[in-house]
């Protein structure tokens, strides 16, 4: 057996091993820093039927609630934000105007733990309250740490439980990743830590992340759609695009600039690995297909979409918006197969915010 079939070999136990103790999920967030400082932050979102996703641009100073019933926490936005929604009753992706990105995630293994007196807020929010409240995140680590409250995960509107774990990123290139993990609040702050995937837990992909490094991956990299492959190859990935100009592409790219071509190779990373559309795996449901990708600049606050089920990607400079306290909420219809090329800011309209998803579900 020569080197590669041994690294086969040896990558197919691991796969097995990993499939025999857990369930594998969707979606693979991925953050990116270049030579210069440049921050771009991408996700794909991956779910097993259409979310009916639309934009929405959300004005500083909204005043808001958890959603969590009495006692449930009330803030006003200190930030503006562009946010993706998941089924027009929670924000699942977005950015703020200090560049701050908050990616929902499933995590199979997640379990909040009951409030023990705390006030409780639902998950649908638990994106949006980040965004709204911190444009750093070291703000977050140190305000969330505290667990000023607790999450309730109602079941969403298709039946299935909100079982998710939140990746925050900011402009420095500062990231973090919260989980409940038998029912306690783990968390993982630190620049090293830019990507995440799902099951299973974080330290566990960070674990097998290590082994798959070992190897090497101009050597071999696993290509399942499992949650464990994806974080091996987007981190690989995410590593080896370049960090500066490439004199081989800039010329091809809008203006010739490092950040649009930057934005180009993340972009490339997260279709690497995304999950064709239709894609269904025997035995394993919750393997969904890529719905739709997201590619935040954190340094130049522009919000790029890219929908598996259209055929352009377009862009959203956050300083194009009308994110001023007072101005009105307004929407990008995404949902029913809509069509954007290029700066589509001049699209969003005013539009009533949707309701967030109470603790108590529908």
């Amino acid at each position: 057996m020569n080197r590669i079939s041994r690294f086969v070999a040896a990558a197919s136990a691991v796969a097995f091993s990993f499939a025999a103790v857990a369930p594998a999920l969707a979606c693979t967030r991925a953050m990116y820093v270049a030579d210069n400082g440049l921050v771009i932050t991408g996700r794909s979102m991956d779910w097993a039927e259409d979310m009916h996703t639309n934009l929405w641009a959300f004005p500083k100073g909204i005043s808001r609630d958890g959603a969590g019933g009495a006692g449930t926490p009330k803030w006003t936005s200190k930030y503006g934000s562009v946010i993706a929604s998941g089924y027009d009753v929670g924000s699942a992706d977005g950015m703020n105007e200090a560049g701050l990105v908050a990616n929902l995630l499933y995590l199979a293994e997640s379990d909040y733990g009951q409030p023990d007196g705390k006030p409780a807020i639902s998950i649908s929010v638990w994106a949006q309250y980040a965004l709204d409240n911190f444009g750093t995140v070291a703000e977050a680590v140190e305000a969330l740490s505290k667990e000023p409250f607790r999450v309730i995960a109602p079941k969403l509107p298709n039946g299935q439980g909100a079982q998710l774990h939140l990746a925050i990123s900011d402009a420095t290139g500062d990231s973090a990743i919260f989980e409940y993990i038998g029912g306690k609040l783990v968390v993982h702050h630190g620049k090293q830590y830019n990507v995440m995937t799902n099951s299973p837990s974080f330290d566990q992909q960070l674990a097998l992340n290590a082994y798959w490094k070992g190897i090497g991956g101009l050597t071999f990299l696993p290509g399942t759609n499992r949650a464990a492959d994806r974080f091996a190859r987007a981190s690989f990935l995410v590593d080896a695009i370049p960090k500066k100009v490439d004199p081989n592409y800039i010329s091809a790219v809008p203006e010739q600039k490092f950040e649009y071509q930057a934005a180009a190779s993340v972009l490339g990373v997260m279709r690497s690995v995304s999950v064709p559309l239709g894609i269904t795996t025997p035995g394993q449901p919750n393997i969904s297909s890529t719905l739709w990708r997201t590619i935040s600049d954190q340094t130049h606050k522009i919000y790029f979409f890219d929908s598996s089920t259209s055929p352009n990607s377009f862009w959203v400079p956050l300083t194009d918006l009308d994110l001023k306290e007072g101005a009105p909420v307004k929407k990008l219809t995404i949902a029913g197969g809509k069509v954007y090329s290029g700066n589509a800011a001049d699209k969003f309209v005013p539009t009533p915010a949707f309701t967030f998803l109470p603790s108590t579900g529908l």
